[in-house]
């Protein structure tokens, strides 16, 4: 049973929210409350739904049937303006620097090239130089998907498997940087299977299995005996036929 604690007006609500594709149900009368000011994890099993919840919530599917709701009110496009996401990897030009990608991004949104400077050095692509961004290593072209996705100072951002690719170093510099935004009133949403740091990073969290949360609350009241990998296999096992 989904253990939802939040008191406080939620960043992003889901309610009820179906969805379904090619006929299969991918989504079932689901449920998230995403407290403002926090870092909530979504976890769940590969095809467990996290991308394509992740999708309705920046307006790329529609549900079925249900509400989404993103900062206190049902989605519109005009929300997207105080949002940043990465989902499915990131969407690069692959001909074009760390710089010149940005630029791109920068222009359309009427962005100074302070902005984008400010962005490379948060992310530690500063010295990338005029490298093509088909150069760039998993973990480089990771940190230039959230490059993008900070570009606009967004009061929310959506993270899809941000860790992916990352060494050991970037994912420590991934949580520092999370952890300040946090601390700065921003609100966080990522998707993870990477439970060793979802430890270390989340507030909150949400498990995602069978179409619908099988828990969300407190990371530290999800797992009281600190074993998260056995509370999640738990959580995430199939049903018995």
């Amino acid at each position: 049973m989904t253990d939802n604690v939040h008191t406080q007006a939620a960043t992003v609500r889901l309610r009820a929210v179906d969805y379904s594709y090619k006929g299969q149900a991918v989504l079932s009368n689901l449920e998230i409350a995403v407290a403002a000011g926090r870092v909530y994890a979504l976890l769940g099993r590969n095809g467990a739904g996290k991308s394509t919840t992740f999708k309705l919530l920046l307006g790329l599917l529609r549900p079925d049937s249900g509400v989404v709701e993103i900062f206190g009110h049902s989605f519109t496009r005009a929300a997207l303006a105080d949002i940043g996401g990465s989902v499915d990897g990131p969407a690069l030009y692959s001909h074009l620097s760390a710089r010149q990608n940005l630029q791109v991004h920068a222009r359309l949104l009427g962005i100074s090239e302070k902005r984008i400077s400010e962005v490379l050095d948060i992310v530690g692509l500063g010295g990338a130089g005029r490298k093509a961004a088909k150069k760039f290593s998993t973990g480089m072209k990771a940190r230039l998907a959230l490059a993008i996705a900070l570009l606009d100072n967004p009061d929310l951002l959506l993270l899809d498997e941000p860790q992916n690719g990352l060494d050991p170093e970037g994912v420590r510099e991934l949580r520092t940087l999370i952890r300040d935004l946090v601390s700065g009133g921003k609100t966080v949403l990522i998707s993870s299977h990477q439970l060793g740091e979802v430890k270390n990073i989340a507030d909150d969290i949400g498990v995602l299995a069978h179409g619908h949360l099988t828990y969300e609350g407190p990371l530290d009241q999800f797992a009281p005996d600190g074993d998260l990998e056995r509370a999640y296999f738990a959580a995430t096992e199939e049903p018995r036929r």
